[in-house]
């Protein structure tokens, strides 16, 4: 357990319980090992649910985009405290490279497959990065969904669903094939909202 990152979660824990609660229902679904959890995002929260939900024991390393990470001070902070910065609309091999040893030191890498917020009802074509770090580490995939309407003061919830090993044909799946996997993911998400309503 990263220790800046076990004494921040209590900061943000204490921040999200009193302005932005959550009600967490399918944590036991969260592998101990590795995992990439994957979820839907309408807001800038959606991270902060999901740490909050999962609990303080099971450090997660998200994603966030690269522009955060430049913050004096906090960008620093959030980069020793286990977060991975990622460049959008280009191939970030530094960020792949920093997700896979996340995944391959059997620690939990959090990501969100649309790549930026997508507000409710829209929909938007799921990248590859989650599909690509689990068949390349055996890591298995672990859908949730964050509710998109958030109130201050009002329960979120945050289901995780089953934890499953995406399939494919020959030792490395094709562009083709991570793409029906990414697919396949949003679907699942969208069904865990589906399935609450």
């Amino acid at each position: 357990m990263n220790k800046l990152y076990s004494f921040l979660y209590v900061f943000v824990w204490l921040f999200m319980k009193i302005f932005h609660p959550w009600r967490a229902a399918g944590v036991e679904n969260i592998p101990e090992g590795a995992a990439v959890i994957c979820g839907n995002h309408t807001t800038a929260g959606d991270p902060l649910y999901v740490v909050c939900a999962v609990g303080r024991k099971r450090q997660l390393h998200p994603m966030a985009k690269e522009e955060i990470m430049k913050w004096p001070v906090i960008g620093w902070i959030l980069k020793k405290a286990g977060i991975i910065g990622v460049k959008r609309g280009a191939a970030d091999v530094e960020a792949v490279k920093s997700s896979l040893q996340v995944l391959k030191n059997g620690e939990r890498l959090l990501i969100f497959p649309e790549g930026t917020r997508v507000r409710d009802g829209m929909t938007s074509e799921a990248h590859t990065g989650a599909a690509l770090f689990a068949t390349r580490t055996g890591a298995p995939l672990v859908p949730v969904y964050i509710t998109p309407e958030k109130r201050i003061f009002r329960k979120t919830d945050v289901i995780f669903g089953q934890p499953y090993h995406p399939e494919f044909e020959g030792r490395k799946p094709t562009a083709n094939e991570l793409q029906a996997i990414a697919d396949d993911l949003m679907e699942r998400i969208r069904a865990l909202g589906e399935a609450a309503k």
